[in-house]
């Protein structure tokens, strides 16, 4: 038998372990630390049970082969499955709806279907540009404003609602909501369970919570049955779409779970990512300048931003890259081995034992990536990103649980910051210090900037 060897990580107290350590408002950062200190691989013991945390590279590429490991669904995620269900986010990769939802709604995120979505993209940008130019001189709440663009974004696109968000200071009641019960699926990660069965008051809220965001989903649900649209948004593709191998139909439930999905992951994320890309780009001057000699380029003064543009856009993606490595927005994903498996150094993990990657300390693995504290928009230089390791830069997750999305988050993304480029020069606060909010995804907290309208001559035919 080989050597074992232990995986290590902070001393805990009798019965609770590590629990009262953990820090409810800053976990991921919290991980990131003992990554520091522990290495490529620590664990943390969450009330007796051991649950190692993954942070290298080279362990990765183990625990992200599909034939040896599948996903599993842990906390804060197995919190969420009252709101959420079996949708995508929070389907164990064993359930039937997974895999057949799964099937169902890839022809809604082709490159077909994304070209499908780029005018109502470009609208829901154009209410952020109006809202910005009318608050000039104006501290911007950057992560509000972005998460109410990539509300209405996606509920558009996906959904043909419009929320209309920009038209009030208030959030949406979805969003309060959402954010009200994404606060407390964190806090109960962290509390004793006999803490969480007495906590009745944040119980009832939670309860009533999900309850409105059922309730709203299931109306939308309801008149897209009584008022079929022509268009074949992702709505459309779930009511009527059948599963190419089965024929089977998703039912009305899952199609509400997976509508609460994509409205919290298909926002929540890309929001963060523009609201961390705006904080990188205001404390990196030459970046900045270098990004927006681009947006010039690619649209002169008076162009209108069009599908076909977005390929020329190499920097802002190089911009969003880099971004989604120092903070990827969705921190971590959890899977389990099928069977008894050895890690290299010698560290055992028996057959279904939940391991968690651990995406910011990965994407700043010593080994993998140099200098990895900076932020270097050239690492993803064309020709140097072939050289990235595969297992070293996960932000949208692994193989075939890896984000359904992605390509859309990008497109929303690479639009919206070159909208916002092409009209405004952004400054920030130079007092403000990086203070990172933690719900489900990550965020700047407290980031404002102020955006001053561009003055720019029309190019000379």
């Amino acid at each position: 038998m080989s050597q074992i060897t232990p995986i290590l990580g902070p001393k805990g107290l009798p019965l609770v372990g590590n629990l009262f350590q953990l820090p409810r408002d800053s976990l991921t950062q919290h991980f990131m630390g003992l990554a520091r200190e522990y290495g490529g691989i620590f664990s943390v013991n969450f009330a007796g049970y051991r649950h190692p945390f993954i942070c290298s590279a080279e362990l990765v590429e183990v625990v992200c082969n599909e034939k040896r490991f599948r996903k599993l669904i842990s906390p804060p995620l197995t919190t969420l499955r009252p709101l959420a269900g079996d949708g995508l986010f929070t389907a164990n990769g064993d359930e039937p709806n997974w895999a057949l939802a799964h099937r169902i709604l890839i022809p809604a995120f082709s490159q077909r279907a994304r070209r499908l979505y780029f005018d109502a993209m470009r609208e829901m940008a154009d209410t952020l540009v109006v809202k910005w130019k009318g608050a000039e001189g104006q501290w911007l709440d950057v992560s509000a404003d972005m998460t109410r663009l990539t509300l209405d974004t996606i509920a558009l696109c996906g959904f043909g609602q419009r929320l209309g968000s920009f038209a009030s200071t208030n959030m949406h009641p979805f969003v309060n909501a959402m954010i009200r019960v994404l606060e407390e699926a964190m806090a109960r990660s962290t509390r004793p369970r006999w803490v969480n069965r007495l906590s009745v008051r944040a119980k009832r809220r939670f309860r009533k919570d999900i309850a409105f965001l059922h309730a709203f989903v299931d109306d939308v649900i309801q008149k897209r049955h009584m008022t079929p649209s022509p268009v074949k948004d992702l709505l459309g593709l779930m009511l009527e779409g059948t599963d190419p191998i089965s024929g089977e139909q998703l039912s009305d439930t899952n199609i509400r779970y997976q509508v609460i999905t994509f409205l919290i992951a298909g926002h929540e994320t890309t929001s963060g990512l523009l609201s961390f890309a705006l904080y990188f780009l205001t404390h990196h001057p030459h970046v900045l300048a270098r990004t927006v000699a681009e947006v010039d380029s690619v649209l002169p003064s008076g162009k209108t931003l069009m599908y076909e543009d977005l390929e020329k856009l190499t920097v802002v993606e190089q911009v969003l890259e880099e971004t989604l490595r120092l903070w990827p927005t969705a921190p971590a994903f959890s899977v389990a081995p099928y069977e008894d498996t050895v890690l290299p150094g010698g560290y055992h993990l028996v057959r279904d034992q939940r391991v968690t990657v651990l995406l910011p300390a990965l994407h700043r693995d010593p080994v993998a990536w140099v200098r990895p504290d900076e932020f270097d928009i050239d690492r993803f230089s064309p020709e140097r990103r072939a050289s990235i390791s595969p297992h070293a830069f996960k932000p949208f997750g692994n193989g075939s649980r890896s984000c359904i999305g992605k390509q859309f988050a990008m497109m929303e993304a690479k639009l919206a910051l070159a909208m916002v480029l092409q009209n405004f020069e952004v400054t920030h606060d130079p007092a403000y210090q990086l203070i990172i909010k933690e719900t489900l995804s990550l965020k700047p907290d407290r980031f404002h900037l102020k955006a001053t309208p561009r003055i720019r001559l029309a190019a000379i035919s």
